[in-house]
């Protein structure tokens, strides 16, 4: 993992409202208007929080349509498994010196 990657990672997990969006993903693919009811928000927020996690490689996106012809844009959770640790961040930087002190 790049430090770029590291640091994109940990900034996107750094919100509670992206962790309950994660939570709530993590159960099953919701499209967007469904999940702004779920976790509380307005579509445009959402579609920020969506962005910083997709970014980060966290959430995938895909558009399908309703049986009444609207379009949908879905969302579901990458699979991953993140640690952090002293030897990983080590090594990040090690990878990009120039990100380093």
């Amino acid at each position: 993992m790049t430090v770029d990657e590291l640091v994109q990672a940990l900034g996107a997990l750094a919100s509670p409202q992206r962790l309950r969006v994660l939570a709530e993903l993590g159960q099953e693919s919701v499209h967007v208007s469904e999940l702004a009811r779920r976790v509380g928000m307005s579509r445009p927020l959402l579609y920020g929080h969506l962005t910083k996690l997709e970014q980060a490689g966290l959430v995938t996106s895909h558009h399908s349509v309703s049986p009444d012809g609207k379009a949908l844009r879905h969302y579901e959770v990458v699979p991953f498994d993140l640690r952090v640790t002293p030897a990983i961040v080590a090594a990040a930087i090690a990878e990009n010196p120039e990100e380093g002190p």
